[in-house]
């Protein structure tokens, strides 16, 4: 697990000011370049190019890229309003957070900068002869960066806040999230002991926040637990919602002589958990799941009717779900300094629940929906028995039982039944 420094410094450059900015500061700094370099530029030179064609550029460079950004934020507004509305509110912070959308606005800012400044600089005469040869220069690197972009952005607004464009991001970011706690599956500390009881003479810490919980920084919790001589119960995972005064953790310490410490390791211990007003995908496995679900019930509505993109998302949870029936590297569960913090893990029947409980609800009165949805259970006893076979013997059962309810067609249940033989003897 990364360190909450870091975790909020990936939360900051994800937003659409921060490559903005930074490409901003970029195209005033290159303007004034050719002001501090100007004396390295042999006066001869200047004849030879006719930089005197700079101040037409510039212009020219100044007045579209105004216009193209303008354009490019219509049209980022749109496609959010799009995924929103066609995908789900929840995905779209995935496509806010697209890279090419926000380094293609940051480049049209930052190139409208970069002729802004030069402009006001060339008509103050702070370039002079030889300055004009390097911004000249700069000029030119600079058009060739815009039409490289406008390239790359005109291919990405065919897929911007389209459904199948937005569904692949979300199936990504779960992906991600899944490996990584495939990888720390509790998320670099040591399992939470299944009989364990809290001691009377545990510091229980409450939360002082209401929301999400979005990150939980478990190196900082080692090291509290190491220096306070304690060990760290936390009763929360990222994705936990908690109230005001609900039980977060609880510290026990390991040294009778230090027990008054405990209160002290309060407020450390809190400061290590980040409580937000939502979810987030990064290391919340669930969330994506539970997304990528909301999909297809969208799809299943009435007022969609789109069961292909529900069959399509059940496809997208399979891969999903492989990549949390994978085999384990038992090197890689437990951060030697965070073996006195102990975290629960996920299970595999509250990732089923969220992926399929609300399709096979939504989509029980469609044979095709429900013959997918037993074909993807089928799959995923065959990818890991061991692992899966439980939950989607549960499943298929109540996937039965929901189709005789809702399906009118006798021969439709059977075809679901026969199956089903697969996992129901």
């Amino acid at each position: 697990m990364i360190a909450r420094w870091r975790w909020l410094l990936q939360q900051l450059t994800k937003r659409l000011w921060f490559r903005a900015s930074l490409f901003s500061l970029l195209g005033v700094a290159t303007a004034l370049l050719a002001v501090v370099f100007k004396d390295y530029i042999p006066e001869s030179l200047p004849a030879r190019i006719g930089a005197d064609a700079v101040d037409k550029i510039l212009g020219i460079i100044a007045s579209s890229m105004l216009a193209v950004t303008t354009f490019s934020l219509s049209t980022m507004v749109t496609a959010y309003g799009a995924a929103s509305s066609g995908v789900t509110p929840r995905a779209t912070t995935l496509v806010m957070e697209d890279s090419t959308t926000q380094n293609a606005l940051a480049t049209f800012i930052g190139s409208f900068l970069f002729s802004l400044v030069g402009i006001i600089a060339l008509s103050t005469g702070a370039y002079g002869t030889q300055g004009r040869v390097l911004l000249f220069a700069v000029t030119i690197a600079v058009v060739i960066l815009i039409v490289y972009t406008l390239l790359r952005w005109i291919d990405h607004l065919s897929k911007l806040g389209r459904v199948g464009e937005t569904i692949d991001r979300v199936e990504q970011a779960t992906i991600d999230a899944i490996n990584n706690r495939v990888q720390w599956p509790h998320l670099g500390g040591s399992a939470y002991p299944t009989e364990w009881k809290t001691p009377p003479s545990a510091q229980t810490i409450t939360s002082h926040q209401t929301g999400y919980v979005q990150h939980i920084d478990v190196h900082a919790l080692g090291v509290v637990a190491k220096a306070g001589e304690i060990k760290i119960f936390v009763d929360i995972l990222p994705g936990s919602f908690v109230h005001l005064g609900m039980a977060l953790a609880c510290a026990v310490s390991l040294n009778k002589e230090r027990i008054d410490e405990l209160h002290a390791s309060t407020e450390k211990i809190l400061a290590a958990l980040t409580i937000g007003v939502r979810r987030t995908f990064e290391h919340d496995p669930r969330f994506g799941l539970s997304v990528l679900s909301e999909i297809a019930s969208r799809a299943l509505s009435p007022a969609v009717n789109d069961p292909g993109t529900a069959i399509d998302v059940i496809g997208r949870g399979i891969r999903s779900l492989t990549c949390w029936g994978k085999p384990q590297d038992p090197a890689s569960k437990i951060d030697e300094d965070c073996e006195q913090v102990y975290l629960r893990g996920l299970t595999v029947d509250d990732l089923f629940d969220d992926l399929f409980a609300p399709i096979a609800r939504d989509g029980a009165s469609l044979i095709e929906v429900d013959l997918r949805l037993m074909k993807a259970l089928v799959s995923l006893t065959q990818i890991n028995p061991l692992m899966f076979s439980g939950a989607c013997i549960r499943h298929a059962d109540l996937l039965i039982k929901r189709a005789d309810l809702s399906l009118t067609l006798e021969e439709d249940k059977q075809a679901l039944r026969l199956v089903a033989r697969q996992l129901i003897r």
